[in-house]
């Protein structure tokens, strides 16, 4: 066996291991350092991982494991993200690592988000502009991050979002909005959207056991962050049965909406279907998520959405004046799209809160006035 100076060399040099960014060395511990990235702030020992799983403390300075190791790269609707008021009807080519700073127990991405790097790494290399220049053959208009939490590979995100910028297209995320305004700092104008995943309407109860995260609070400051920087931001909370879906919790979260983003912000009711370590759970009851959506509107939320239910109303995007069905979907395709070209119901004129034009392909239906 190679002696550990040597094994590290050889681990410094492979293409996937980069220095870290956000972190700082632990005067009170030599050798430690703390990680600045999301809101747990690991300190790490050396030779030791934050809870990510991805990045390393090697020889007193933080590492990162997985830059341009992707486990998933596929092309999907932005309505899938979801992102209903971004740019309707593009396409994004979506990309992921391993790793997470949550231990969600209903994961449906758990093969990649719960991989552990000391068990072996798992991904195929790629650029900043291999990735890009895939999403122009497949004619994609953005790149979403996504599938495992996206700040964990900070500096690839954003290696790979300045290229695409370079390129004319856009950049969004699906991330759980545990990054520290640091981290939001750091990615800047660079993104244009995010959707914050919510689950089990921010209960803090419900986040310590079901997912071992201390506090959900700190999302809420980095929204703040995300709205500061300029990024179009839609909300989703995850209604798990049984454990996740008080009412209390959706009216507690809708009105900090209002309040914060505005009333026009969309926010996504998300089904639940069994999964990892809650596989003994029913799918969420669909008049739980039409109670809660009622909740949500009551608080004074325009466009709320149901999501995993396809061919329920509330899919469709209405207007907020007049309530006339603007942009009709089933799943993650738009059906018919009726928005005049600077986003007005063709009926009273009402501007909704859409940011960019309708991008339907071949295939979607054109729009219809």
């Amino acid at each position: 066996m190679a002696p550990p100076s040597t094994l590290r060399i050889d681990l410094l040099r492979r293409p996937n291991v980069r220095e870290a960014i956000l972190w700082r060395r632990l005067e009170e511990k030599p050798g430690w350092v703390v990680c600045d990235l999301c809101h747990r702030r690991c300190p790490i020992a050396p030779g030791k991982y934050g809870a990510c799983g991805v990045r390393k403390n090697i020889d007193g300075r933080l590492y990162t494991l997985v830059y341009g190791l992707l486990s998933a790269m596929a092309l999907d609707p932005i309505e899938k993200k979801p992102l209903m008021h971004f740019h309707p009807g593009s396409s994004v080519l979506s990309i992921s690592t391993v790793g997470c700073n949550f231990f969600c127990q209903f994961c449906q991405n758990w093969e990649i988000s719960q991989s552990r790097l000391e068990k072996g790494l798992m991904g195929v290399q790629a650029t900043p502009e291999e990735v890009v220049g895939r999403a122009l053959v497949y004619g994609a208009d953005g790149i979403t991050y996504t599938y495992n939490e996206p700040t964990i590979f900070i500096e690839f995100l954003i290696d790979t979002a300045r290229e695409a910028k370079k390129h004319g297209l856009f950049n969004t995320m699906v991330t759980n909005g545990y990054a520290t305004p640091e981290a939001i700092d750091e990615i800047g104008n660079l993104m244009d959207a995010a959707t914050v995943d919510f689950k089990g309407g921010g209960n803090k109860e419900f986040y310590r056991k079901i997912m071992r995260v201390p506090d959900p609070e700190p999302i809420y400051q980095s929204i703040l962050a995300m709205k500061e920087k300029g990024w179009f931001i839609e909300v989703t909370n995850l209604v798990v049965p049984r454990i996740g879906d008080k009412v209390e919790d959706i009216r507690r979260m809708a009105r900090w909406i209002v309040e914060n983003l505005g009333p026009e912000t969309p926010f996504h009711l998300l089904r639940f279907h069994p999964d990892y370590k809650l596989q003994h759970l029913p799918r969420t009851p669909v008049e739980t998520l039409e109670r809660l959506a009622k909740t949500a509107m009551d608080e004074g939320l325009k466009h709320v959405y149901i999501g995993n239910v396809w061919g329920h109303p509330l899919e469709h995007t209405y207007c907020p004046r007049c309530g006339y069905k603007v942009i009709e979907r089933y799943g993650f395709t738009i059906t018919r799209y009726r928005l005049t070209e600077d986003n007005r119901c063709p009926r009273c004129g009402y501007r909704l809160n859409i940011k960019g034009r309708y991008k339907g392909k071949s295939g979607y239906p054109m729009p219809v006035y």
